[in-house]
């Protein structure tokens, strides 16, 4: 039987394994705002997105960060957490969290 962490803690390892940034990624690290952190999202082209860490804590939010530990796994070649849905999906789903 294994034992299942909530959510919001698989979240959390994800970025916390995820933030773990290059040395050429240390600037574009600069610009995130405090209470904020970035993904890239795309399908083929992947865009940077800053987003309110508050978007943790959204269920339609922590199934996106699934889907990319599936696709992924939390050693991804561009070193960031990467979103795998499209830029048009993730515009709508955080334009709603956004307004919640």
């Amino acid at each position: 039987m294994s034992i299942r962490m909530p959510r919001i803690i698989l979240a959390k390892q994800i970025l916390r394994r995820s933030s773990s940034l290059k040395a050429n990624q240390a600037a574009s690290a600069a610009d995130v705002p405090k209470g904020h952190f970035a993904v890239y999202v795309g399908e083929s082209e992947k865009k940077r997105f800053v987003i309110p860490i508050s978007y943790l804590n959204q269920p339609s939010f922590q199934d996106l960060l699934s889907q990319a530990e599936e696709e992924f796994g939390f050693d991804h070649p561009m070193g960031g957490l990467t979103i795998p849905c499209s830029e048009d999906i993730f515009i709508n789903l955080t334009s709603r969290l956004g307004g919640s």
